[in-house]
């Protein structure tokens, strides 16, 4: 078959659907009728679980994963735990107990037993927010509105121990650098440099602090950091369930909401599982379909396509005549369902933009998953029209003509 008729022949091929333009509308309704529905289930399955992937990759609290019992762990230790690829950030954190101080602005607005929490650059909780200096601290918003307090604010901080039958109180001023929105954290509390829960660690152990004004007590020398447990998050959820695997094979006791994590991927199975089901039964119910549409359609047109033979058309150029139809069947059949989905869909996103309990879970989907639909639409198009023309190609020209 000579290439210059090729453009001959999609031209006859659409002139031929035109003529027919009433089979031809029944042939890519039937189609649209089951490409806009996929579509639309497809999209409400992709936006729902989507956007429940993003909320949770986007939450902090769901790569946290929690020491539940306190060791002894030195920096080497927490260092070998940095350097885990499913390790997003690691800090050292001390006992409880010194992890809690009293905050003071005036003798109006102060805390009691405010955590302490340490803090360092890439911290998921704060984000781009970042300490430059030693006393700068980042406060949560709670502890921001107790105090009364805004950025660059001055605030103290207070904390007491029992040396030698004596009450000890350590002060420090600290500047506030950022304050830490409740979205994630909701609690009083402020973010500091690790140093800072060092000091007051050594502090309540009978150490000498000069940066707290405390003088006496045993000269700390070179005593390197031991910490009760660590500040620990995963790089992306999808690590949290083998890094809290690992570290309870160290038989440490750990907690954290792998069980939300799992419930989403459930979610996504399940919905899969419905979706795929749905799509292969309508999809062998289109193809059943078409076959019979199309092989109908040839056995109608006999005697032109005998005509075609007889003018000097192959046979490969009648099959790819026939196959020409059906792929351009199935391009506008995909701009039609294509079309209903995006009325469709708009809809659905209206109302459950409406809803308290669903506003944002969407039906939606991507560029390149509309590329692959109308490529998939085309290639089982193109498959079942090759039956099609498979039955036109063994069509007998002087047979097809005897009743003219």
């Amino acid at each position: 078959m000579s290439f210059n008729r090729i453009p001959l022949l999609g031209r006859l091929a659409l002139q031929d659907l035109w003529h027919d333009r009433i089979i031809s509308f029944c042939i890519i309704s039937s189609l649209v009728a089951v490409i806009a529905p996929l579509l639309l289930l497809f999209g409400l399955r992709f936006g729902i679980v989507s956007q429940l992937q993003d909320d949770l990759a986007k939450d902090p609290r769901n790569l946290e994963i929690r020491m539940l019992s306190s060791g002894s762990y030195d920096q080497s230790w927490i260092e070998q735990l940095r350097q885990r690829p499913d390790v997003g950030f690691v800090i050292g954190q001390t006992r409880s107990l010194n992890t809690l101080a009293d905050l003071q602005k005036d003798s109006s607005h102060f805390i009691e037993n405010a955590e302490v929490i340490p803090t360092s650059a890439g911290d998921p909780l704060l984000g781009s927010l970042e300490l430059r200096h030693d006393n700068d601290v980042v406060l949560t918003q709670e502890a921001a509105r107790k105090l009364a307090v805004r950025v660059g604010d001055t605030i103290n901080m207070r904390l007491s121990r029992n040396f030698e039958s004596r009450r000890e109180w350590g002060r420090k001023s600290l500047t506030v650098a950022a304050i830490l929105p409740a979205t994630y954290f909701n609690r009083a509390a402020i973010f500091t440099q690790p140093s800072m829960l060092l000091m007051l660690e050594n502090f309540r152990d009978g150490y000498a602090v000069a940066a707290l004004g405390i003088l006496s007590g045993v000269q700390l020398g070179d005593k390197p950091p031991l910490y009760a447990r660590v500040r620990l998050y995963a790089k992306d959820i999808d690590q949290v369930a083998s890094l809290e695997r690992d570290l309870r094979a160290q038989h440490i006791e750990t907690a954290s909401r792998l069980a939300d994590i799992e419930n989403v991927k459930s979610i996504n199975r399940v919905l899969g599982v419905i979706f795929n089901t749905i799509a292969a039964t309508a999809l062998i119910g289109c193809i059943a379909s078409l076959i019979g549409s199309f092989i109908a359609n040839v056995d109608r047109k006999r005697k032109h396509i005998a005509v075609l033979r007889l003018l000097g058309f192959t046979g490969p150029a009648v099959g790819l005549y026939v196959m020409l139809q059906g792929c351009l069947l199935s391009l506008m059949a995909y701009v039609g369902g294509y079309s209903i989905y995006l009325v469709a869909s708009q809809i659905f996103n209206r109302a459950l933009a409406g809803s308290s309990t669903t506003g944002q879970m969407l039906c939606k989907i991507t560029l390149e998953h509309s590329v692959l639909a109308m490529a998939l639409t085309a290639v089982v198009a193109l498959l079942v029209a090759s039956i099609g023309a498979y039955r036109a190609i063994n069509i007998e020209p002087a047979q097809s003509l005897r009743e003219v």
